[in-house]
């Protein structure tokens, strides 16, 4: 699964990586140890560009009769998505990209787990393929919210765990988010595990653990425990 992620450039550089160039995004800050829950930044494209703006990470399909059902749609397999009513829709028409430099994994089963942090070996910004969602509360508060794709690990990522999130090739990303492409079909192609060689991890302290801790101490490389 993909449960903690990172995003750590300025918002400079993360409009420039998406061709955006007009977004004011006042609470933005890069973040170390995101994680479910919380409001994250996720790019839409609405017909004629590309748009930056806030989602809440755990989906909430229209229909549902209650918000805490979003704490069990984190991640969303790959595999199944035409076939859950809660993703059938979104995957049709309500797909998103969910920038991120890194994301966390344990290694280990038990009480001796590891965490580790993932990344490209060119350290750059890359495209987690998302699915998203309106909600309307019982007393019209509209919530949006959002789910990340996982599908098979690679080779590097077995050896952690066995799902990783669906990371985009950079020249698929607008055929990702392009809202004239409906047929599902053409898009299970893009939904495969990202090239090991491109890849890379190493350990990191514990303190990842714990949402509250949220600083460059949580992406410092440290001696592996296991």
């Amino acid at each position: 699964m993909c449960g903690r992620y990172t995003i750590t450039v300025t918002l400079e550089e993360l409009m420039l990586r998406y061709d955006m160039y007009d977004t004011f995004m006042p609470r933005y800050s890069p973040k170390y140890n995101v994680a479910p829950g919380q409001p994250i930044m996720a790019i839409i494209h609405d017909g004629q560009r590309n748009k930056l703006g806030e989602l809440r990470w755990g989906l909430i399909p229209e229909w549902a009769k209650e918000e805490k059902i979003g704490y069990q749609m984190l991640n969303a397999r790959s595999e199944t998505l035409a076939d859950k009513p809660a993703f059938r829709k979104p995957f049709e028409r309500k797909r998103c990209l969910i920038p991120a430099d890194s994301f966390y994994d344990w290694k280990g089963t038990g009480k001796h787990k590891q965490p580790m942090r993932i990344m490209l070996r060119s350290r750059e910004l890359f495209s987690m393929a998302g699915l998203y969602d309106t909600w309307t509360s019982p007393d019209g508060n509209r919530i949006s919210t959002c789910t990340v794709i996982t599908t098979e690990s690679n080779e590097m990522m077995k050896d952690i765990h066995d799902r990783m999130p669906v990371i985009l090739p950079r020249e698929k990303e607008a055929v990702w988010l392009d809202r004239g492409v409906k047929n599902v079909e053409q898009l299970r192609p893009l939904l495969q595990p990202y090239p090991s060689e491109l890849m890379m991890a190493y350990p990191v302290s514990n303190r990842v653990g714990n949402v509250r801790n949220d600083d460059e101490l949580c992406i410092e490389p440290i001696s592996l425990l296991i």
